[in-house]
C-alpha cells in the first residue's frame, strides 16, 4: 500500500512543492488549502485537495473526514504547514490581530492535530512533522507575532515528542529559514488592518525599513532557498527509519542554531538589534 500524507497549506510555496516532491516519491498526497479555488486548481493538477482552514474548525474535521474516507481510516504523515504573517512592532500589534495569528497558526495547528492523534494511536504509528522556522527559536525584531506562535509550536511539539513516545508516533520539527514564498505578499493584508504604524513612536523605523521590505521588490533574501529545500527535509523525516527531532533548513538556521548554544541572551540581542 502507498504512504500516505496530509499536508495543509498547499496552495504556493512550501506546501505545494512538498505536494509534488511528495507525490514524485511515489505518496498519496493529500493537498489541502484554505480557499476552494485553490484546491479546484489542485484537483486539475490530479490531487486531492480537502477544504481545510485552520480558523474554521469545521473545515478540518471535514476534510480529515475526507481524507479517512479515501484511506480506509489510515494516515502515515501529518505535515502542518499553513501559516500567516503579522510583521509589525509589538507594541503596535492589535490584540485583536495577534488572537488570529493564534487562531490560524496555533490552535487551528492543534485542532488538527489531536483529531489525527487517534487515528496514528490506533494503527500504532505515524509522523506528526510541524513546519516551525528559525524564528521558533530566535526572536527578530519586527516579527513578534509571528514568532510568538512559532515559540509556542516548538514548545507544543517538544512535549508531544515526549507524551507519545510509546505510541509510535513521533513528532519532528523542520525549523526553515528564509525561503521563497509567498508569506511576505499575504502578511500584506494582516498588517494593513492590525498595526497602526502611521501612529507608532517607531513611524521612523517603519518607512525606513519594514515598508520597503513589505512593499517593494529587492530579489531573493541573503541566503534564501527554494521551497525544495525545504521538501527535502520532509522527505527525509518521513522516509527515514530514525527520523530527528528537528531538521534545520538554510545558513541562518544552522547559525541561530550554533549562536544560541555558545552566546549569553544579551549578546545575541546586540546582534538581533542590527537587523532593521
Amino acid at each position: 500500500m502507498q504512504k500516505t500524507i496530509l499536508i495543509t497549506g498547499c496552495s504556493s510555496g512550501i506546501g505545494l512543492d512538498a505536494a509534488h516532491g511528495m507525490r514524485e516519491r511515489g505518496w498519496t498526497v493529500f493537498a489541502a488549502c484554505r480557499k476552494q479555488a485553490d484546491c479546484d486548481r489542485l484537483r486539475a493538477q490530479g490531487f486531492v485537495s480537502p477544504l481545510m482552514d485552520y480558523s474554521a474548525p469545521e473545515t478540518l474535521a471535514s476534510g480529515l473526514k475526507e481524507v479517512m474516507d479515501r484511506t480506509g481510516g489510515t494516515l502515515d504523515v501529518l505535515f502542518n504547514n499553513g501559516a500567516h504573517g503579522l510583521p509589525g512592532a509589538v507594541e503596535d500589534v492589535a490584540t485583536d490581530g495577534l488572537r488570529t495569528i493564534f487562531e490560524s497558526n496555533v490552535f487551528g495547528w492543534h485542532e488538527l492535530t489531536r483529531q489525527v492523534i487517534p487515528i496514528m494511536r490506533a494503527q500504532r504509528h505515524g509522523r506528526i512533522i510541524q513546519n516551525s522556522s528559525i524564528l521558533g527559536f530566535v526572536a527578530f525584531p519586527w516579527r513578534g507575532a509571528y514568532v510568538a506562535t512559532k515559540y509556542a509550536i516548538e514548545g507544543l511539539s517538544d512535549t508531544m515528542r515526549i507524551e507519545l513516545r510509546d505510541s509510535g508516533i513521533e513528532v519532528i520539527l523542520i525549523e526553515p529559514g528564509p525561503v521563497t514564498s509567498k508569506i511576505r505578499e499575504k502578511a500584506i493584508p494582516h498588517f494593513e488592518k492590525y498595526v497602526d504604524w502611521e501612529n507608532s513612536a517607531l513611524r521612523d523605523r517603519y518607512e525606513q525599513s519594514l515598508l520597503k521590505r513589505l512593499y517593494e521588490s529587492n530579489g531573493p533574501d541573503t541566503f534564501e532557498l527554494p521551497a525544495s529545500a525545504v521538501t527535502a527535509k520532509l522527505i527525509h523525516a518521513c522516509e527515514s527509519t530514525r527520523p530527528r527531532a528537528r531538521y534545520y533548513v538554510t545558513v541562518p538556521t544552522h547559525i541561530g542554531g550554533v549562536l544560541k548554544r555558545i552566546l549569553t541572551t544579551r549578546a545575541i540581542d546586540r546582534i538581533l538589534a542590527r537587523l532593521r
